[in-house]
């Protein structure tokens, strides 16, 4: 039988029984509504912002990709080319739109799910919408909410006593606020290197860090890490080990203004404080600095409080997958969290190859 599942504008059918119910919005739940679409599939997806966009509608106003536009999109439709350096994000937000309208994806928002259980057979998802509640069925559920919205910050002792001000790069929303402070940028990674060296321009910048990190050359860019991930999953898939190369998945890539800024002398890492104190931190030597605030560049969880009723973890907190398939229940996917549901599938460019097996598995299990 051929399902066909047509754009709609209003909220999703409570009536109805659907194939398969994508939570989330993004990059990652609109590759999986392609896909969905492709296979003749009833499926909604489920928004909670106001706009398209997804996470990218969040991020600091400086952001870029990290790779051309063409090497940067979702299966089936190539993003639009940029030709004043990397993408930003207004550039891929706009790419986000068009690709929804393009391909007439039903995407409905703001729907939040609140709950998400399994009788064994169907899911029901339970979700508010403008001041109203409802229960959706479906066979399947992709779980697509990506990171964003858990930011993770460390805890340290004395950061009770802090007296300064922190915040996570998640809420990072510029310099403004932040000239001529003294100021600690918390993480090795492309975040904490971007952020720096923007801050670098306008305040006392020390960049801290765990580990020394590892610039990539500078005649590359992000196409690297996704094709080192790539590589790195096939070597998983075919049991071997990797024989390396000239990045890993922690390599931050030198974007102009890193790169300015580096070179310049004013970005260079130091190792991490050991301790906060109420004016600073200090470190394992026992010396000490003091800021003003702290930029945290710590990364993120996995936003997944919707599936708690399902009780997915096992007892050392962990969700075992098969793939994107959740080991405890089957229907159940995880699509666009990173490594662990799919090699660079928190990327656009990479999130398409986890998204299409996901389907091929629905389409499976519906057969």
């Amino acid at each position: 039988m051929v399902r066909t599942s047509p754009l709609s504008t209003g909220f999703p059918s409570p009536e109805k029984l659907y194939d398969c119910l994508v939570i989330g919005g993004g990059q990652a739940g609109l590759a999986c509504g392609y896909y969905l679409r492709k296979a003749h599939l009833t499926f909604a997806i489920l928004d909670d912002q106001n706009e398209p966009g997804g996470a990218w509608q969040h991020t600091w106003p400086s952001l870029t990709l990290f790779s051309p536009a063409g090497y940067s999109s979702l299966p089936g439709w190539m993003m639009p080319e940029y030709t004043q350096g990397f993408p930003p994000s207004e550039h891929v937000i706009a790419y986000l739109r068009a690709y929804e309208n393009r391909y007439q994806l039903p995407v409905h928002r703001p729907v939040a799910v609140t709950e998400v259980h399994h009788d064994g057979s169907v899911f029901t998802v339970k979700v508010t919408h403008g001041g109203n509640s409802e229960v959706l069925r479906a066979h399947n559920v992709i779980s697509a909410t990506g990171t964003w919205s858990q930011p993770h910050c460390p805890s340290y002792p004395g950061l009770a006593d802090f007296t300064g001000t922190h915040v996570h790069s998640a809420h990072y929303q510029g310099v403004d606020g932040f000239r001529d402070q003294r100021v600690a940028v918390v993480g090795g990674g492309n975040s904490g290197a971007q952020i720096a060296a923007e801050l670098s321009a306008v305040a006392s910048v020390r960049w801290l860090t765990m580990r020394t990190p590892k610039f990539l050359p500078d005649d590359v860019d992000g196409r690297v890490l996704f094709q080192v991930a790539t590589q790195h999953a096939r070597h998983l898939a075919a049991g071997t080990t990797s024989s390396g190369g000239i990045a890993s998945l922690g390599d931050i890539v030198a974007v102009p203004e890193v790169r300015e800024a580096r070179d310049s002398g004013r970005l260079f890492a130091e190792p991490m404080f050991t301790s906060l104190t109420p004016s600073g931190a200090q470190w394992a030597d026992g010396t000490t600095d003091t800021f003003d605030q702290i930029v945290w560049c710590t990364g993120f969880r996995p936003a997944l409080r919707h599936l708690q009723q399902l009780r997915i973890r096992d007892a050392a907190g962990r969700i075992g997958t098969n793939g994107t398939a959740c080991e405890a229940i089957d229907g159940l996917f995880l699509v666009g969290y990173g490594d662990w549901t799919g090699p660079a599938s928190a990327t656009l460019i990479g999130v398409g190859k986890t998204a299409r097996d996901t389907v091929y598995a629905i389409q499976s299990r519906m057969n």
